[in-house]
């Protein structure tokens, strides 16, 4: 059942900077090769660390000088600083400078092995409280819900990001144009710029609504890879924040819990590998949905 077609794609080099878009891609087991490849530690609190705790990385700019290969490491990517100075991840010079961008002690990280456990260990919490520290995490209010846990990886626990890679969660994420569609209606007064979002695949589609949350179970095919579609995005405090010409707005974060359920995109992990193009036509399985274990 055709759906749309690939309007955006979407890499980020380094997590919680701001990424780059690419015209085309090979889609394997970990995702969009070079997505999220590099990431930092904190050095105060220890611990890999995104945006949800140190909100300036956002106002920083990553990408490829080079193609990262479809397998192996990726390339060092070349960051852009708040300013205009541009330094290259290798650099001996990187951390203290990035440091210094996002106001907080940090070294910079390619990935390391799933084996690396302690690398990927959670750091130290802010707050004693869990409630407190969550909420802090997800921009909730006290009146607002959280998200339901279960929907994560179990390793998420213990660990920043499953062993072995930097992602939230899972390996790509998929926003409709329907869905900013609705969030510019719906919040009028909110700059819904995609780069909030931080999707891999963004999908042109005629639907309305928040089309993708109800291919939960189902698989979606687009050029030469299959995906399966594993559950909606619930969005934490780094939609909210400002980077470049995009401002800080606490209350889209409200508009996203009462109106979209919390969620605004969905999760999907890839079935079949294969190449995608811009343009790419996007079919969904006409197979009842499944439930996700």
């Amino acid at each position: 059942m055709p759906v749309g077609r690939i309007a955006e794609i979407w890499r980020h080099p380094v997590k919680s900077m701001e990424g780059e878009r690419i015209q085309r891609t090979w889609l394997g087991v970990n995702g969009i090769p070079g997505d999220r490849a590099w990431a930092v530690r904190d050095e105060e609190r220890g611990g890999i660390r995104g945006a949800k705790k140190i909100p300036r990385l956002m106002q920083c700019k990553a990408r490829y000088a080079s193609e990262p290969p479809a397998a192996g490491p990726a390339p060092a990517p070349e960051i852009t600083l708040p300013g205009g100075l541009v330094v290259r991840a290798g650099d001996a010079s990187a951390a203290e400078r990035i440091s210094a961008a996002v106001e907080r002690k940090v070294t910079l990280w390619p990935l390391l092995p799933a084996s690396a456990l302690d690398h990927y260990r959670r750091g130290a919490p802010d707050s004693p409280d869990l409630l407190t520290e969550m909420r802090a995490m997800f921009g909730r209010t006290k009146d607002e819900p959280l998200p339901d846990f279960a929907q994560f990886p179990p390793e998420l626990v213990e660990f920043e990001s499953p062993p072995g890679t930097y992602f939230d969660a899972y390996p790509l994420l998929v926003v409709t144009e329907a869905t900013l569609r609705k969030l510019r209606a719906i919040a009028p007064s909110s700059v819904i710029d995609v780069r909030r979002f931080r999707p891999n695949l963004v999908i042109a589609t005629e639907s309305e609504g928040f089309p993708e949350v109800a291919w939960t179970g189902r698989k979606l095919a687009i050029g030469g890879a299959t995906l399966d579609v594993l559950g909606p995005c619930p969005r934490c405090v780094m939609i909210t924040h400002g980077f470049g010409d995009v401002p800080q707005d606490t209350s889209l974060m409200r508009t996203v819990v009462k109106e979209a359920d919390q969620n605004v995109g969905a999760y999907a992990k890839i079935a079949s590998p294969g190449e995608v193009r811009v343009g790419d036509a996007v079919e969904l399985s006409s197979d009842p949905p499944r439930t996700r274990s």
